[in-house]
């Protein structure tokens, strides 16, 4: 692209995600009950139905369908390759054993990239959009070329660090 380099348009951080749904009370449901996301105001001059909901420094704004008979089908079929939205959790096996007994269909997998271990589950929302939950903090964002290492999180960053993993940084508050 002409005249791309670096942070360009000097971005800060993810906003929010928007999902169009068939259901905004079942989305809502959804998203407050499984997720943890809670409501929040949502401009009043807005002329569509619809909520805005935030937890874990994002915003999921979920729009009412206008027209729910031409919305994709929902599959049955769990692809962790689909588009999707991804959490980090603190207890994979507190996350698996939620969704068992919420009775939600998920598949696992477990990623291994040079002796660390990903775990991830997969599951669909309502209206078949993916969420991802995962432990992938344990995993090292490794730049290709000319970037310093960073991590999914803060606490991982500094135990790299303390590990002599990746050379020290006087910037780990900015890495992140």
């Amino acid at each position: 692209m002409k005249g791309n380099s670096g942070n360009s348009l000097h971005l800060k951080s993810l906003n929010h995600i928007s999902l169009v749904c068939k259901s905004l009370k079942e989305s809502i449901d959804f998203y407050t009950n499984v997720l943890g996301f809670v409501p929040v105001r949502r401009p009043g001059s807005f002329n569509f139905d619809g909520a805005w909901l935030f937890s874990y420094g994002i915003g999921i704004h979920l729009l009412q369908s206008e027209d729910n008979e031409n919305m994709q089908k929902k599959t049955e079929t769990i692809n962790p390759r689909d588009n999707h939205i991804s959490f980090q959790c603190e207890s994979m096996g507190t996350v698996e054993k939620k969704l068992g007994e919420m009775e939600i269909k998920y598949a696992r997998q477990r990623v291994e990239e040079g002796g660390i271990y990903v775990e991830q589950l997969f599951f669909h929302d309502p209206d078949g959009f993916m969420i991802e939950i995962c432990n992938c903090d344990n995993l090292p964002v490794v730049p290709l070329a000319g970037e310093m290492v960073r991590a999914c999180s803060i606490v991982n960053l500094q135990a790299m660090h303390n590990q002599q993993q990746i050379p020290p940084s006087p910037t780990i508050g900015e890495a992140i």
